[in-house]
């Protein structure tokens, strides 16, 4: 017993200091320490003895820096050299183009919660919020999506007209070249208002706001190009467009095959160095009714007339719509989402130099440039999109569901409608916390590289989720398109957010992981850094440092996902309220399990990890839930902790963990290297795996909160237009629920009437003639039940069309932009 007693003191202090993350000096000192005082008070000196000196084998080379640089890390520098994969220019500018916000903190394995909750609560300014509460409003009031998806395939004149005369194309650009320069937040809510009446008008609002010219130009345009465009953009006397994919090149942006050759040409009379450009552009958003055209290609200069390099790269142009040669092809149709999109091709066209962005002296700064802007405008434009358009699902079916009877209960009440309405409920919540987290970290400066994915990635497929289940909720409501159906058209754009800015099976394979594993660890990338350093001391000084820093990461990172997974994530330090301590301290978690299995598929598995796609994917979701729920309990907090936020907090939190879980048995489960994967195993599930999903009882809740009015059904269904206008439905059927719920008690009372046989009327609204004479129902009963019943018929009624109505659909030309 006392070589066990001694035994076990010597692990319980290093694996305390390994917790703890000490010092390797303090590490040696205490566990020599309790090793000392443990074996003497246990009477085991020979335990105690043999036990020193491993601890001072261990400890006294460590500690002799010289020593411990020449004779351990210099040869493992040699063998880190051979081993790291080289980063191509491309993958070295997409590192380096982005910024590390709080994801940084989740992949350290020990998040500092306090570095979140400082952060400010993103609000919107009071020019922002009158802008929402004005045009934003009036453009609302404008909109018949039917007529633009079905009669027109396009945005009728005056609504063209209304977007560009009130700026809506210019909210990133700044007000000294006539923009609005609103916040990422604004431009956001901007967004999300107009998808949840058209998606075809939040996509074309989106486009000149993301990624495009009046951002390129902004970041990286000459002072003369950024007077001459940027006004002309602000009020829409531009339309812009950016040509980036084609036929050979689309997420590969690295592999475009247009190219621009650098050549002299007489032009009036005068030579005149350009480029000679060949491109052919496809799925080009805007493109049919754009003035001036973006262009990414890869450029040449074989003539040397620039300088000694051929082949310069990637490099960004602006090519007006007038440009001789310059052809924009007929409209592509996406899916009956008809926002302006097409091809755009060129052969031998000939363009000065002055058309580059920020001019020749960008040559060949394209890819940086798109990936430093791609990053933001993928952060907002559809992340935004998806959220307007599930938070108008969630008050749309909420209420449907509330109305809708089928067996003389209204479908809220059947448990199969139930677990459908508390997937929109809970996962609307977390998409919407996630969308203004990512707001908020532009907001700060930041260019988030992997949150922008996260976002785009996750809001889009939760988007396509709600979409289903608001289609399975309205049933044939939802099927017969028409005027009267406002959840067809959202169906039928969903795929569309899930191929583009990215490809979703793409982004979610190759970027969140593939990014975040290097740009986010603490010391991967800097390692990575290290081996470019010319003077070999102090590189070996540097390597040397990071790596120990590393080991004891790592090692600190196996003892805490060991150690919080035998406590069930009861112990550490943690923020919140009594409510969500738990929340925290369960990411704290799977924060060190993440890091751990990050770093022991990086080492095991090196430069083949990148090929390892789908354990990629899996451990990419760890990190895509950690920053969901992150994002869920910072909205908690802004919010001021309601109490009524709970169960979709809740809901959302126990979702994201189940899949963590899901994900890390997933990669740990298919981990080649089996003897390191069980190993993984014991220290990551120690006790199995215990997270469960969202229980029906807490589903029920979600389910009850979207089905009344209530002040956690207005937040999560902030900036959806509700208005109760002839034009918008859902505004008018949340502002019937009320009705209808104090309607249900009279109607209970009037239906057991009916059942007993107490009417001779075979016609409803004689009936209730009927009851108010017998004295079974009061006049304003009786009122409020014809009322309801006239305005849910409204609601349940669906389309219908002669043939030749349905036959006559035909896409109006190009030009009806307004122009």
């Amino acid at each position: 017993m006392s070589v066990l007693l001694t035994l076990l003191a010597a692990l319980i202090a290093t694996g305390a200091c390994a917790y703890h993350r000490t010092s390797l000096r303090t590490w040696a000192l205490v566990t020599i320490i309790a090793t000392l005082v443990v074996g003497l008070l246990a009477h085991a000196p020979w335990t105690m003895a043999i036990l020193l000196i491993i601890e001072l084998l261990i400890a006294v080379p460590l500690l002799l820096v010289d020593f411990r640089r020449s004779q351990i890390s210099a040869p493992l520098l040699k063998m880190f050299a051979k081993v790291t994969p080289k980063l191509s220019e491309t993958e070295q500018t997409a590192l380096e183009a982005g910024t590390v916000g709080f994801e940084g903190e989740l992949f350290s394995g020990k998040p500092d919660w306090h570095e979140l909750l400082k952060q400010p609560k993103p609000e919107l300014s009071v020019e922002e919020q009158a802008f929402m509460d004005g045009p934003v409003e009036q453009l609302c009031a404008m909109i018949d999506d039917w007529q633009i998806t079905h009669e027109l395939a396009d945005l009728p004149p005056n609504v063209w007209e209304f977007i560009k005369k009130n700026r809506f194309f210019g909210m990133i650009i700044p007000k000294q070249y006539g923009g609005l320069q609103f916040s990422a937040l604004a431009h956001s809510a901007v967004l999300q208002k107009l998808n949840s009446m058209s998606a075809t008008v939040a996509s074309t609002v989106a486009v000149p706001n993301s990624l495009g010219p009046a951002e390129l130009l902004l970041h990286y345009g000459s002072d003369e190009q950024k007077n001459h465009y940027l006004p002309r953009l602000a009020v829409g006397e531009e339309i812009p467009c950016f040509a980036l994919t084609g036929p050979y090149a689309g997420s590969d942006a690295t592999s475009i095959p247009d190219t621009g050759i650098v050549c002299k040409q007489i032009v009036d009379g005068v030579e005149t160095l350009g480029i000679r450009l060949n491109f052919d552009k496809r799925y080009i958003t805007l493109a049919p009714v754009a003035t001036v055209v973006g262009l990414a290609f890869r450029m040449f200069d074989p003539q040397h007339l620039l300088g000694d390099k051929e082949d310069l790269g990637i490099t960004l142009a602006l090519l007006p719509r007038s440009t001789p040669g310059l052809e924009i092809g007929r409209r592509h149709f996406p899916l009956n989402v008809p926002f302006q999109n097409g091809p755009v091709r060129g052969k031998d066209i000939f363009a000065p130099l002055s058309v580059l962005i920020g001019g020749p002296h960008m040559a060949g700064h394209g890819w940086r440039m798109l990936v430093e802007c791609l990053s933001v405008g993928r952060a907002i434009s559809l992340p935004s999109n998806a959220t307007g358009g599930m938070r108008a699902s969630a008050l749309a079916t909420g209420a449907y569901a509330r109305m809708r009877k089928q067996f003389g209960l209204a479908v809220a009440r059947f448990e199969g409608v139930e677990e459908a309405l508390a997937r929109i409920g809970g996962l609307t919540y977390a998409t919407a916390a996630l969308s203004r987290a990512t707001a908020a970290a532009v907001d700060r400066g930041e260019k988030p590289a992997v949150p922008s994915a996260i976002a785009k990635y996750h809001a889009t497929e939760w988007a396509r989720q709600i979409a289903s289940d608001t289609m399975d909720v309205h049933g044939g409501k939802a099927v017969q398109l028409g005027p009267s159906n406002y959840a067809g058209r959202g169906w039928s754009a969903v795929p569309i957010a899930i191929t583009v800015e990215g490809a979703n099976i793409m982004t979610r394979s190759l970027m969140i992981f593939g990014q975040g594993a290097i740009r986010c660890h603490p010391y991967v990338l800097k390692e990575m850094q290290a081996l470019s350093i010319t003077d070999r001391d102090e590189q070996l000084k540097v390597f040397d440092r990071l790596l120990f820093n590393h080991i004891g990461f790592g090692i600190s990172n196996a003892v805490r996902s060991l150690a919080m997974g035998l406590s069930g994530a009861s112990i550490g330090e943690t923020a919140g309220d009594a409510y969500t301590r738990r929340y925290y301290r369960k990411l704290d978690r799977y924060s060190a399990a993440l890091a751990l299995c990050a770093d022991v598929f990086m080492g095991v598995l090196g430069g083949k990890l990148k090929f390892k796609e789908k354990l990629s994917a899996r451990l990419g979701d760890v990190l895509s839930y950690l920053y969901i729920a992150s994002s869920m309990l910072k909205q908690y907090e802004d919010n001021g902790r309601p109490e009524a936020d709970r169960p979709f907090l809740a809901w959302g939190f126990h979702q994201c963990m189940w899949l963590i879980q899901n994900a890390l048995d997933g990669a740990i489960r298919n981990f080649p290297v089996r003897p390191v994967a069980w190993l993984l195993r014991a220290l990551v599930f120690p006790l199995g795996r215990r997270e469960v999903p969202p229980s029906d009882r807490l589903g029920r809740r979600v389910a009850a909160l979207l089905t009344a009015p209530n002040e956690a059904l207005d937040r999560l269904t902030e900036w959806v237009y509700t208005t109760p206008t002839p034009n918008n439905t859902i505004g008018r059927m949340k502002a019937l629920l009320p009705d209808v719920i104090a309607a249900e008690p009279v109607d209970r009372k009037f239906g057991k009437a009916l059942k007993s046989g107490q009417f001779k009327s075979h016609d409803y609204l004689e009936q209730l003639v009927e009851a108010q004479q017998a004295g079974l129902i009061s006049e304003a009963e009786a009122d409020l039940l014809r009322r309801v019943r006239e305005g849910v018929f409204e609601f349940i009624s669906v389309d219908d069309f002669d043939t030749d109505e349905l036959r006559a659909f035909k896409i109006r030309p190009v030009n009806s932009a307004g122009d």
